[in-house]
């Protein structure tokens, strides 16, 4: 691949065992040039010893963004040179019953899935911006226009119970991208909505819930309120049932490989125009399936799949 074909491409959340790493080394096999990024640093040796570059990038602090972009602007070998592709990748997780949901808990995860998205994508769009435009301010011709790759989830059209709040989040980030695709089309930048389902990664095992993140022991932070059902709960009389169900255990062995993904997804980002919204994953069809479904159909199933029909059989019997 000639230089003149080598696109730029900054990902954010590159941390082992995530998707963002997965596409990292995708994009890298492919002949790209990468900027794999993360907040803590030391997580990104192993991409680093791939030949990668790597940035520290905490997505919550403007200091750090702002850092992380005079970096990638520093490394171009010319001022004319721009960001072929930002890929919007890292973000958290949280499930909770939205009745018991910490709205501390929450403004954190929307400030971490929603806002800090935001963020990244307004201070590195004029590096986006010097790819779809010359000196002159003319249209040049290039083969493969500015894009953004924001990564929500199938979760952002489909309801499923515990999860309400991530789901709120990911709906938000899609909104906000289907609105900058119509914003950004007079720029000649594009916007992607990379909705993904089933993918083995290392997300459930950080879930705020897993109880051995850690965290102060005394309530005080979001990971602590997040760790189970708060004292006085509605669900308490179901309390083994919904933990688990939050615990999202029977999920850790569902989902088609990270790298299998990733090689997917770059397939298809590299191709002749990539449609504005990418579905992967396990089971990603069926969830695009069900969005032209009457949500009555599929209630029955997902309440089956996530336990709440258990849930409801053990309320029910102990409300009578």
């Amino acid at each position: 691949m000639s230089s003149a074909d080598k696109l730029t491409i900054l990902i954010t959340g590159c941390s082992p065992g995530g998707m963002g790493a997965a596409l990292a080394l995708a994009f890298h096999s492919a002949g790209h040039r990468v900027y794999a990024t993360a907040r803590n640093p030391s997580k990104l040796s192993p991409l680093a010893d791939q030949g990668i570059q790597t940035l520290t990038l905490d997505v919550t602090s403007t200091a750090s963004i702002a850092s992380a972009v005079t970096a990638v602007t520093a490394s171009f070998p010319t001022t004319k040179k721009g960001l072929d592709m930002l890929i919007n990748n890292a973000a958290g997780s949280y499930t909770m019953p939205i009745a018991d949901a910490s709205l501390r808990a929450a403004r954190e995860l929307f400030d971490l899935n929603v806002w800090a998205q935001l963020a990244v994508t307004q201070a590195f769009l004029p590096l986006l911006l010097l790819r779809s435009t010359t000196t002159e301010g003319s249209t040049p011709s290039i083969s493969y226009p500015p894009t953004i790759v924001n990564h929500t989830s199938v979760g952002s059209v489909a309801a499923l119970p515990f999860q309400g709040i991530y789901n709120a989040s990911k709906a938000a980030l899609a909104m906000l991208s289907q609105t900058l695709r119509m914003e950004l089309a007079p720029f000649d930048v594009r916007v992607i909505d990379l909705k993904t389902a089933g993918v083995k990664t290392n997300m459930i095992a950080n879930n705020h819930f897993n109880r051995s993140r850690p965290g102060t022991g005394t309530g005080n932070n979001a990971a602590d309120e997040a760790r189970g059902l708060p004292a006085g709960s509605i669900y308490a009389p179901a309390r083994e049932v919904v933990e688990r169900a939050m615990s999202q255990e029977a999920l850790l062995e569902r989902g088609i490989s990270a790298d299998q993904w990733a090689a997917e997804v770059v397939g298809v980002l590299l191709g002749r125009n990539p449609p504005a919204v990418i579905w992967k994953g396990e089971s990603a069809t069926v969830a695009r399936v069900a969005t032209a479904v009457p949500c009555g159909l599929m209630e029955g199933m997902v309440k089956k799949m996530t336990g709440l029909t258990e849930v409801e059989e053990i309320i029910r019997k102990g409300r009578v």
